[in-house]
């Protein structure tokens, strides 16, 4: 077998074993073989060594002895520091963007906010993290495509803490937030797009937050969120 196709196998591999973390398929925390893994998923058990490298690498997958591997669990700790860097980053990005926003790329937002709703009145969550992923990655892109690349690592490690807020969180399916950073880009007020994003991320981290552990203090996520407020004034 030629090395272009090992790599294509790998390539795959890796995306399927991916796809099974983040949707739940395989649950946070869960120990098993490599041989076990293979088996569960269907997939060639030879490109699976490095596909699971690269998920270590990512911090999705631990590494147990005896060839064994573990999902990495769901923790109020991970879900804070994925928030202050999403806070941080991705706010900054969208300041960075608004500027630079077209008609067409404002056009792509409004159109992506009327399938988010339609889709969140249905309860469709599988239809609705489509328009979600777009628009989410449209207010971003126009910052460039380091940005775009980073975030979306982000917002795919977020997937299984977005899972659990859809079904409990008292904000999941509201489209409230995502309007007001809508307008505040077409008004092409940078600074409150930011502010706007970043609270938008917070409050859904402080909800998935009390669900996993009421009594965890995010103390580290409200001083990141007060210091990008303050960086806004």
């Amino acid at each position: 077998m030629s090395a272009s196709s090992n790599g294509r196998n790998t390539e795959a591999v890796y995306e399927r074993v991916r796809e099974a973390i983040l949707e739940g398929e395989i649950a946070p925390g869960a120990t098993m073989s490599q041989v076990a893994l293979a088996d569960e998923l269907g997939i060639s058990r030879t490109p699976l060594r490095e596909a699971l490298r690269m998920l270590q690498s990512e911090g999705l997958v631990e590494a147990e002895r005896n060839r064994r591997v573990r999902v990495a669990p769901v923790s109020p700790v991970d879900l804070e520091e994925l928030c202050i860097m999403r806070v941080t980053l991705e706010a900054e990005a969208i300041r960075l963007a608004v500027p630079r926003m077209t008609a067409e790329d404002l056009a792509r937002l409004e159109g992506s906010m009327a399938e988010m709703a339609h889709f969140a009145e249905a309860k469709d969550y599988r239809r609705w993290t489509v328009p979600h992923q777009a628009f989410h990655r449209g207010l971003t892109a126009p910052a460039g495509d380091r940005f775009t690349g980073v975030l979306g690592q982000l917002f795919d490690h977020a997937e299984r803490y977005r899972r659990l807020h859809i079904g409990h969180g008292p904000s999941a399916w509201a489209t409230k937030d995502h309007r007001n950073i809508l307008d505040a880009c077409k008004a092409d007020d940078r600074e409150a797009a930011g502010r706007l994003l970043a609270e938008h991320f917070a409050r859904t981290g402080f909800e998935v937050i009390d669900q996993l552990a009421s009594d965890y203090e995010p103390v580290r996520l409200r001083e990141t969120l007060s210091a990008s407020a303050g960086a806004t004034r």
